[in-house]
């Protein structure tokens, strides 16, 4: 037997002699990532004593990976046991992780330099005596700087198994990570559900702050949503509030940050470190029960979000979309060039009013679809609504007519003026109306700063809504407040003249313009034939348009009024009969491929699963019609020349989820992103157990190809 223990003895550390490092841990490495495997396991190890395994990943500057659930963005990182027979490993724990902002303002939960990862490996109970194994792990993450990069790798460390002997055997310990403890909270907790969120409310430690990271599990279930936690705190009170839809039990990790250090503990509905809401001081529960649902977002977090809001609603005027009806604005600060400054700052308060009265009613109808269960985005379900686009099509051709000097209005108790004469001789209603019809069309349009800001106020109360949406409206209607105000600033607009009549007329272009983009959109929904009727219904539209135009040339009241009336039979007779006919066309499926394009496969989720279980890397295109972002990216970046090529040649099936309609497959893969609307696309690479690989809002051809060519 003592020879046995000897030549056992020798052969291990003939073993260590020879290759000390497999001994410790063989590191695998990635794009911005090292990864190794490590063991606090005594030398020798007893059989069946459990020991703790850690996946210890080095970040390098500026690279973070993703917590258990990673928040708006990311996936979080998995690991994937090799062990020997009978040993056995328990569940996977991830160490503290920080909060982090994405660009776009989404909110990420995860970690930078360093994140840890551990379980508890249980080796059976009888273990043979002198030998050494190897624990094994397949870990893969996703790590992220200005590109997000998945990392697959193998990693391993040896043990020594149980001997008779006294060896000196190589050992390197875990990092001293932070661990959620296992005990209960120093401290009661309260957790209420009040509508579509739980408040979180207790007395913490003198002198400590408070985080609160939400677990409703990874990827969210599909009927679920989650929103950015926020909180409000009055000395060692505080109370959180976290939107939380959905069947999804509530679970979340509280973090206590005092002085350099943090604690960690979990909390839920069943916890048994919670209590019900009377265990807690009166301080307590009054700032759980009174605060109104608007307060409970901390100052600094509702000013940024308001400045935001209030950034988008500037840069909104340079949009596209918006830009005819500024054009219009402009052309009445001509008109109004040699009146009294009080009037023109009465012309620009009755224009900021319009944009004022359509976001808060925005923000009303928001408020109301969200309480009665709606899924709320920023302009799709305005847009995606036919009807819409039909009324809003022939609103912009009738201000195109009045423009061309077709027709012009006449209001009660008023000799006939054009509109622009209206808007800026006494007219603050035809103020009010440019405003209102501004905002009409700035609603497809998401600038920078705006879909960040909506999307965290779609997840607050109803009062943080109202007021999310007036600082976007403040935000938009700001330059024409200053250039009314500024009595000074006249000096460099130019004076009236015939000129006027002529830019008038030019200005009807831009929104011509402007309707064959809402043409081309209704085409995108019900077809070229549905376009063809709303062309008749123009037709019809211009026709009445025109006599009604004639008619204010005539000074009999009776023929006036005669005229009007069938008038008002023709157009409402061609309304009655071709709105029904363009809702109930039908689109033509198209394909791209004839014309050079890339051949899309329309999304769905089975089609989906069923290319990945065969291997395929898959391109999903989540878009809509109306959504400008969404036809640059696909025309600039997407259905190009080198990108077309690598799709051909290396088998990558381009999937397009068309959301120009309301699809609730494509709102349910929307959410499991994270995201309230389009654009979004996402990359699956080869292998059944790729991870998605999700690009940024606006694309490049460089960004999309690097992506490609990586995967």
């Amino acid at each position: 037997m003592k020879l046995i223990s000897r030549f056992s003895l020798g052969f291990l550390l003939l073993a260590l002699f020879l290759g000390t490092s497999a001994i410790s841990a063989i590191p695998g490495a990635g794009q911005g990532v090292k990864v190794a495997l490590v063991t606090d396991a005594p030398s020798p190890i007893l059989a069946g004593k459990p020991f703790m395994a850690t996946v210890v990943l080095d970040l390098q500057p500026r690279w973070h990976t993703y917590w258990l659930y990673p928040g708006d963005s990311g996936l979080p990182t998995k690991v994937e046991w090799h062990l020997p027979d009978g040993w056995k490993a328990g569940p996977l724990d991830f160490s503290v992780p920080h909060q982090f902002s994405e660009p776009g303002d989404m909110i990420i939960y995860g970690y930078e330099n360093q994140s840890l990862l551990r379980a508890t490996i249980t080796p059976p109970k009888n273990l043979p005596k002198g030998q050494v194994y190897n624990l094994k792990a397949t870990v893969s993450w996703l790590a992220c700087n200005e590109l997000c990069v998945p990392g697959k790798s193998d990693v391993s460390c040896q043990v020594l198994g149980p001997t008779d002997g006294e060896i000196d055997w190589p050992s390197a310990l875990p990092p001293q990570g932070i661990w959620p403890e296992k005990g209960t909270l120093p401290f009661p907790v309260s957790i209420s559900k009040k509508g579509d969120s739980f408040q979180v409310a207790f007395t913490g430690g003198g002198g400590a702050s408070y985080e609160i990271y939400p677990d409703p599990g990874f990827p969210l279930p599909e009927d679920s949503t989650l929103g950015h936690v926020t909180y409000v705190s009055s000395g060692s009170n505080w109370a959180f509030t976290v939107p939380w839809h959905g069947s999804a039990p509530f679970h979340a990790l509280l973090v206590e940050n005092q002085g350099g250090s943090r604690k960690a503990w979990w909390i839920g509905n069943n916890d048994a470190s919670t209590s019900s809401s009377e265990s807690l001081s009166p301080s307590t529960n009054s700032l759980a029960n009174t605060a109104s649902p608007a307060t409970q977002i901390s100052l600094g977090v509702l000013i940024a979000a308001l400045f935001s809001g209030f950034l988008g609603g500037m840069i909104l005027n340079l949009m596209p979309c918006v830009l005819p009806v500024i054009s219009l604005k402009i052309f009445g600060f001509i008109a109004q060039a040699g009146e009294a400054p009080s009037r023109i700052l009465r012309h620009g308060i009755a224009f900021a009013s319009g944009i004022f009265v359509w976001f808060l009613g925005l923000g009303v109808l928001v408020i109301v679809l969200k309480s009665g269960g709606s899924q709320v985005t920023w302009g799709a379900f305005q847009f995606q609504n036919p009807l819409f686009v039909i009324g809003l099509s022939l609103l912009v051709f009738l201000f195109a007519l009045n423009l061309f000097g077709v027709f012009e209005i006449t209001l009660p108790g008023k000799a006939a003026t054009s509109l622009d004469h209206t808007a800026s001789k006494g007219g603050y209603s035809g103020s009010f109306f440019q405003g209102l019809f501004a905002t009409l069309l700035a609603t497809p349009c998401t600038a920078p700063f705006l879909g960040s800001a909506l999307g965290f106020a779609f997840g607050q109360s109803a009062v943080v809504i109202l007021a999310m949406f007036a600082a976007v409206a403040l935000g938009m209607s700001f330059p024409y407040l200053l250039l009314s105000a500024q009595p000074g600033w006249r000096r460099w607009i130019p004076k009236p003249g015939l000129w006027m009549e002529r830019l008038k007329q030019f200005m009807g272009f831009p929104l011509l313009a402007t309707n064959l983009w809402l043409l081309w959109v209704l085409e995108q929904q019900r077809g070229s034939e549905a376009a063809l009727m709303l062309l008749a219904l123009f037709l019809v539209l211009g026709f009445c348009a025109w006599i009604y135009g004639m008619l204010n040339h005539s000074t009999l009241p009776g023929i006036r009024m005669l005229t009007t009336g069938l008038l008002i039979i023709l157009l409402g007779g061609g309304t009655w009969t071709l709105v029904p006919q363009i809702l109930s066309a039908t689109p033509t499926a198209a394909t791209e491929a004839a014309s050079g394009g890339i051949a899309w496969v329309p999304y769905s989720p089975s089609s989906l699963e069923a290319l990945r279980a065969e291997g395929k890397p898959v391109l999903v295109d989540f878009t809509a019609a109306w959504c400008l972002t969404c036809q640059y990216n696909e025309r600039t970046a997407i259905n190009v020349p080198s990108v077309r090529k690598f799709i051909s040649e290396n088998g990558v099936t381009a999937m397009k989820g068309d959301w120009t309609n309301s699809d609730p497959e494509i709102t349910a893969a929307l959410k499991s992103f994270g995201r309230v609307g389009v654009p979004l696309a996402v990359y699956y690479p080869r292998g059944k157990e790729s991870d998605p690989v999700v690009l940024p809002d606006l694309l490049t051809e460089s960004i999309l190809l690097r992506v490609l060519e990586k995967l």
